[in-house]
């Protein structure tokens, strides 16, 4: 938003009038003093006038270790969801930058920041995003081949993108997929009739689940790890 239309917004002045503020340099942004009316700003920018202050909204980008029985959404009439193991201050505005099912455990990322999350989620990008796999049964020795080859989906009528697996032993895998689409892992393993028992995300793109954080645990991301995205 400019933040002329800002300003009229968020007080009683109307547009001449914030003009006359901005020139007679009683603006401030980002601890600034500003005059340009036209500068745009958004939800995460310290905005004052004559020293009061119009707007301070923080951002936030956390991992938290979704534990199993949890739904990834921001309300669930049966089940705790993922915003519910937050502190109530640190709820609002927070959502969800990819999901998981009810069962499935590991890494979650929230934000308030819709620019951010878009960046994680958006099928273009590609973003490798790494499952520890345990399976009912042996896996599959052509596994491998198939997985990176890829495997159609009729309902979607697509066929996934290469993804390489990894045999740990003869019932657990790590395996790397590039996309997010419903189920999809189960209905990898699902296509050589195998059930998956356990499914755990240990990492999206290069944010690792941090080893120290127990189920239904969280912590605020590094910078360096925001700028990952």
């Amino acid at each position: 938003m400019r933040l002329s239309r800002f300003i009229q917004i968020n007080t009683r002045y109307g547009k001449q009038q914030v003009r006359l503020l901005l020139a007679q340099g009683r603006v401030c942004v980002a601890g600034q003093v500003t005059t340009e009316a036209g500068l745009e700003v958004d939800r995460f920018v310290r905005v004052e006038l004559d020293g009061e202050l119009l707007q301070e909204s923080q951002s936030h980008y956390l991992m938290l270790n979704k534990p199993a029985g949890v739904v990834s959404a921001t309300e669930h009439p049966d089940h705790p969801t993922v915003i519910d193991l937050l502190p109530e201050g640190l709820r609002q505005g927070i959502h969800l930058a990819g999901r998981l099912d009810l069962k499935t455990t590991g890494l979650v990322l929230l934000t308030n920041d819709g620019n951010w999350s878009r960046r994680v989620t958006q099928p273009e990008s590609r973003i490798a995003k790494v499952y520890r796999v345990t399976t009912r049964d042996t896996v599959a020795a052509e596994a491998e081949e198939v997985f990176h080859r890829g495997i159609y989906f009729r309902y979607e009528d697509i066929t996934t993108r290469a993804a390489q697996l990894e045999r740990i032993d003869c019932y657990n895998s790590r395996l790397t997929i590039h996309e997010g689409r419903y189920h999809q892992v189960k209905r990898m393993f699902g296509y050589f009739d195998n059930e998956v028992t356990a499914l755990h995300r240990e990492s999206i793109g290069e944010i690792m689940l941090d080893p120290d954080l127990a189920p239904g645990e969280f912590r605020s991301l590094t910078a360096a790890e925001v700028a990952l995205f």
